[in-house]
């Protein structure tokens, strides 16, 4: 890919041509929307992220626009054309739309980001940016986080503008930053987070001075929103490549002060050797546990894989026979995850279903490697509950043994469990295991009224049917009874 811009800006290679032609026919309302604010007195262009992945041949739906038209004037020209309008962004000089066009013989629905030209910056103090306007395409793009997102198309005309040499850049695969990294990270330092996120996603290098300079100001990551660094790192995990990322993280030291845990994971090893690199087994169990995805990626699981173990940190222990134990781990990592979790204000939902999975983790090693008992079974399906599929996979991504004749037997042992569950729950409904009589029935047979002791009962026959299976009415009846009369009911 040549660069456009040395003798003419506007003359592309063919190469160049065709993808932004592929663009255009992919999204004709590209073009009924420029001619909209053209009429209006104001610049339409096609910029970011839009430009890059048409060039990479990878773009979607989702279509960034930049203009010199103020967010009011954006949404006058905008909601009589658009199938629905928002303005959550509008106090950062963006408008969204929703836009139904046909291409080719289908209806594709479009989601449209309109962004008035801008620079930003933080306070040092703040955790918001500060925007201001600007009145060029120029000055718009120099604010860009990197090169390879600093490139535009003016529109209706089809100019692409590329600066900052953002075609070069994305040839060589490599981040840089419109001006110094200095200045693009103080401007906004999440884009220091982007870096990583965009090296997994993009499988992209980062440019030496970049990195340099991550290095040097990973502590301004401290003044960017919970709510952004989340959302940030979660693009990351999602990506199809997120060890690269994670690593640059851990690496410039950014993941200190967003994710501790995870660099807190490169334990020394003891003098004998006697136990594994954890950060490093944790990558690889992530990388594991996305390969068992068959959904598409699953951001609960990937969350379990990278959090599964950083209760080790705090639970090692160097044994007197030399060897190192980390003794309750899971228990000890689940508080901890719970904790990163909600600092990242991360939903309550997830941190439940993440946290459950960290402290079951381990619950396929405690049954050891002989016959599971039908009891075993139920509790473990009891206990996973919703989250039993996500667990497997999980517990399956936890075996980074090199020793082919461990990792078979673990695999073995794992398929037996299995194939277990899939005979009970046909046999027995596991998924909805219940005590064979219900409250009304327990207070009715003991005669009591509301209260704790139909509780216990019920904590009782939930442990008999756990233990035995299901029982016939009768038997229940009976060891309920037997229940109460020890129980002085």
């Amino acid at each position: 890919m040549p660069n456009a811009n040395e003798d003419n800006p506007s003359a592309l290679s063919q190469v160049q041509h065709r993808a932004v032609s592929e663009l255009l026919r992919v999204s004709p309302v590209a073009d009924d929307l420029a001619r909209r604010f053209q009429e209006a007195g104001f610049s339409l262009a096609l910029v970011g992220g839009s430009v890059r992945d048409a060039l990479l041949g990878r773009l979607g739906n989702d279509l960034d626009f930049t203009t010199d038209a103020r967010p009011e004037d954006v949404l006058k020209i905008v909601r009589p054309w658009a199938d629905a309008t928002w303005d959550v962004g509008i106090a950062f000089g963006t408008v969204g739309a929703q836009k139904d066009a046909r291409v080719g013989d289908a209806v594709q629905r479009f989601q449209i980001e309109v962004t008035t030209y801008r620079s930003e910056a933080y306070d040092r103090t703040s955790r918001k940016p500060e925007v201001s306007y600007g009145d060029s395409i120029e000055q718009d793009l120099v604010r860009r986080d990197f090169t390879v997102n600093a490139m535009a198309v003016a529109l209706p005309e089809k100019e692409f503008i590329d600066p900052h040499h953002g075609l070069d850049d994305l040839a060589s695969r490599v981040l840089r930053t419109p001006g110094t990294p200095e200045e693009s990270f103080s401007d906004d330092p999440l884009r220091m987070m982007r870096a990583a996120r965009f090296a997994a996603q993009l499988d992209f290098e980062v440019a030496p001075e970049v990195v340099t300079a991550m290095k040097e100001m990973a502590g301004r990551i401290e003044i960017v929103s919970a709510e952004r660094v989340r959302d940030e790192l979660n693009k990351l995990l999602l990506s199809a490549e997120p060890r690269s990322g994670l690593k640059l993280l851990v690496e410039t030291g950014l993941a200190d002060h967003v994710l501790p845990e995870l660099p807190a994971l490169r334990l020394e090893r003891d003098e004998h050797h006697r136990h594994k690199d954890v950060y490093d087994h944790t990558l690889i169990v992530l990388e594991q546990a996305m390969a068992l995805e068959n959904e598409g990626p699953d951001l609960a699981l990937r969350l379990a894989a990278l959090l599964h173990d950083i209760g080790k940190p705090r639970t090692r222990r160097f044994e007197m026979d030399g060897r190192v134990s980390f003794h309750h781990h899971e228990v000890v990592g689940a508080k901890m995850t719970k904790k990163r979790m909600m600092a990242l204000k991360y939903p309550n939902d997830l941190v439940k279903d993440v946290s459950r999975l960290v402290e079951l983790h381990l619950r396929f090693h405690g049954y050891g490697t002989g016959e599971w008992t039908d009891s075993a079974v139920r509790r473990y399906v009891r206990d996973a509950g919703p989250l039993l599929d996500r667990l497997h996979k999980l517990t399956r991504s936890d075996c980074t043994t090199r020793n082919k004749r461990k990792a078979a037997a673990l695999s073995r042992a794992y398929d037996g469990l299995e194939e277990r569950i899939a005979q009970l729950q046909e046999q027995e409904e596991l998924d909805s295991i219940r005590p064979d009589l219900d409250g009304n029935q327990i207070m009715e047979i003991l005669g009591v009224r509301p209260g704790p002791t139909v509780g216990q009962a019920y904590k009782f026959l939930l442990e008999l049917r756990l233990e035995n299976g299901p029982m016939e009415h009768d038997a229940a009846v009976a060891a309920l009874k037997e229940w109460g009369a020890e129980h002085g009911s």
